[in-house]
């Protein structure tokens, strides 16, 4: 069986789109992976309950979403300036995830942009230490996150809240997107081990995340919600498989954790351009 033949068989088997038990148990088991909340963090996760519960990525995303938002929120009531609130929002999600999906943006611009080879940059995604190319990454995109996030704070505290919550929903559908459509670019490592979402899990995930972005973004735009805020997403995701196909033939847990934030911060630049005069 040739690579490709293996790639086209590796799905992991999807989970039912009926079965409300299953779809309460993909939310806890994606809560304990992409959070620190204390849900099934110590339950053994076999690599296909991984695979198919990515389609409650954006359940997970909602609750992050809510908890940075109504930080920000609460920060304003508060009296803080909007930059300030911002920051502090910001500071909030980085502590409630981990900082897994910037990690994963640190080390991908650490190999894409220190390594001659696949081979070379591939080993320095693995590697822990942080180099200046991933310093610099972290800290355009959280400036990037907070300075939008403080002009539409500006406007209105209720308005970066909904945008908030929409962007944190669809852009955590994007790692499902990206390893359905991308062959691992290693034999090991956590996007080896997950296995692949199958397209029922992608289109799951991305349904729960629009739908997710049209309730939050109902008062402000339908349109917004329903078109601007996939598409912008979208985009964001396209461009970093795109980035890895052509730097290291494929993608890895890192690339995928990239993609998140990517894709989020084209939701929220595209909803500043948008929303604000």
């Amino acid at each position: 069986m040739s690579d490709d033949d293996a790639f086209r068989d590796s799905f992991a088997p999807d989970h039912r789109w009926d079965d409300a038990g299953q779809w309460l148990g993909d939310c806890r088991r994606s809560l304990g992976f992409l959070t620190r909340l204390a849900v099934d963090r110590h339950t053994p996760l076999p690599p296909p309950a991984l695979a198919g519960a990515m389609r409650a990525f954006p359940a997970a995303g909602l609750v992050v979403g809510l908890i940075v938002g109504g930080t920000l929120v609460l920060a304003a009531w508060l009296g803080a300036p909007a930059s300030v609130s911002a920051l502090i929002a910001v500071g909030a999600g980085l502590g409630l995830t981990g900082a897994l999906h910037e990690d994963g943006l640190a080390d991908v611009a650490d190999g894409f942009g220190g390594g001659a080879t696949r081979e070379r940059k591939l080993e320095i995604m693995r590697d822990s230490r942080i180099g200046s190319y991933g310093v610099l990454a972290l800290i355009l995109a959280v400036a990037l996150k907070a300075v939008v996030l403080a002009a539409l704070a500006a406007q209105s505290v209720w308005l970066a809240f909904a945008v908030i919550v929409a962007a944190a929903a669809v852009s955590r559908a994007a790692p499902a997107g990206m390893m359905h459509w991308l062959a691992p670019a290693r034999d090991d490592g956590l996007s080896a081990d997950a296995g692949r979402p199958g397209r029922p899990t992608v289109i799951q995930a991305a349904a729960l995340g629009v739908l997710i972005s049209v309730v939050a973004l109902w008062p402000v735009s339908l349109l917004m919600g329903l078109l601007v805020v996939p598409l912008s997403g979208l985009v964001g995701l396209l461009l970093v498989m795109s980035l890895a196909q052509a730097q290291i033939g494929g993608q890895t847990g890192d690339v995928a954790g990239a993609s998140q934030v990517v894709s989020e911060l084209a939701i929220l630049v595209a909803a500043v351009m948008v929303l604000t005069p």
